[in-house]
């Protein structure tokens, strides 16, 4: 593959090609570096991309960093119980007479619902995640005061 070219370095409207050899990748540092990451793999994405070009190669590894820099600058933070249980009442066009197999009485799914009693016992989760499919491990977690 001696000789081969790709892009080294991306600027709105215009786009650097170097060869094989002098394939210049940099640290992601910035909010501007992360930009303009993102701008050259998606003009790299124009490209048939194969595995073990330069191209391709190139783009692996703008995909790591732009990883690594996600997971550092802008973790996923785990949802909220009670909002997913709205989401899913949403979804599923589910009132609140609806969750009362899974939760007790009405005015028991609105104290969860309005945060009036902070966690769900284990009878809860257990309902909930059989009977609505919500993740187990996402019912556990503490609700956040809103």
């Amino acid at each position: 593959m001696r000789g081969a070219v790709g892009i080294s370095s991306f600027r709105p409207g215009r786009v650097s090609i170097t060869t094989e050899e002098n394939m210049e990748i940099r640290p992601i540092y910035t909010e501007a570096d992360y930009r303009t990451t993102l701008k050259e793999m998606t003009v790299l994405m124009e490209f048939a991309l194969d595995l073990g070009t330069p191209e391709g190669d190139r783009f692996d590894i703008l995909a790591m960093l732009v990883q690594a820099y996600e997971a550092k600058h802008m973790p996923i933070t785990a949802p909220d119980p009670v909002e997913v249980i709205k989401f899913r009442m949403d979804q599923s066009r589910l009132s609140v007479k609806d969750l009362e197999p899974m939760i007790g009485k009405s005015h028991r799914v609105d104290e969860i619902l309005n945060r009036k009693r902070p966690l769900l016992t284990l009878a809860m989760i257990r309902k909930l995640h059989r009977k609505l499919g919500i993740p187990a491990d996402v019912l556990i977690a503490e609700t956040t005061a809103r």
